[in-house]
């Protein structure tokens, strides 16, 4: 007869794999209100002449907005964070080497909504949050393994470990970038105030002239 023993067991990891990264930063106040002066004059500009959104309406400007003088501010802190990406995933050798394919403002007024996407032939997408009131300040990433739905187990305690959607709060001033594959969503937005918000997507160069014409 075999006695059993509380010891079972010599050691025990749990060994994270293949993490999907999102990059987080928070401007300073100074940086924060200086880009939201310029920006919101600039919108202001764009939608000369528009209604007001109706409850559950939105608006985005066109994909150029980093070509405009009056989003240079914005663009070179991207390009900042993109480089310190890539240093980070350890390309090295790509430096520099990329450019901003798209670039587009958003605004979401009471109710509005923005469904689960993606960001096709990019390597980097990111948002940069401007006006964040209560009730409109979090966005939705979901989980990019899409295999882990063919079984749902019943879950007791949601947890980092078990769930397939994370939630993450943003401010104003807020900078996010995260793979372009990773799916997104935003939330109806609660507040009566709008939600704005400026986009982008990052290449790498070559791949831009080589490969399909990036997408969003």
């Amino acid at each position: 007869m075999v006695k059993e023993s509380n010891r079972w067991m010599e050691a025990s990891d749990v060994i994270p794999m293949f993490p999907s990264l999102v990059w987080k930063i928070q401007f300073e106040a100074s940086l924060r209100d200086a880009l939201a002066r310029g920006i919101l004059a600039a919108l202001a500009d764009m939608r000369r002449g528009l209604p007001p959104l109706e409850a559950g309406r939105g608006w985005q400007s066109g994909q150029a907005v980093h070509e405009r003088e009056d989003f240079r501010d914005l663009v070179s802190c991207v390009r900042r964070g993109v480089t310190s990406i890539l240093r980070f995933l350890r390309f090295l050798r790509i430096g520099d080497a990329f450019e901003i394919t798209a670039c587009w403002a958003t605004v979401l007024a009471k109710g509005a909504a923005h469904k689960i996407h993606s960001h096709p032939n990019n390597f980097l997408s990111g948002v940069y949050y401007v006006c964040t009131p209560p009730g409109a300040d979090a966005i939705n990433f979901h989980d990019p393994r899409r295999q882990t739905a063919v079984i749902r187990p019943p879950v007791v305690e949601l947890t980092a470990d078990n769930t397939d959607q994370v939630v993450v709060k943003v401010r104003n001033g807020t900078l996010l970038m995260f793979p372009s594959f990773l799916e997104h969503s935003v939330d109806a937005n609660l507040s009566e105030e709008e939600r704005i918000s400026v986009s982008f997507n990052a290449m790498f160069s070559s791949f831009t002239q080589q490969l399909s014409k990036p997408l969003w």
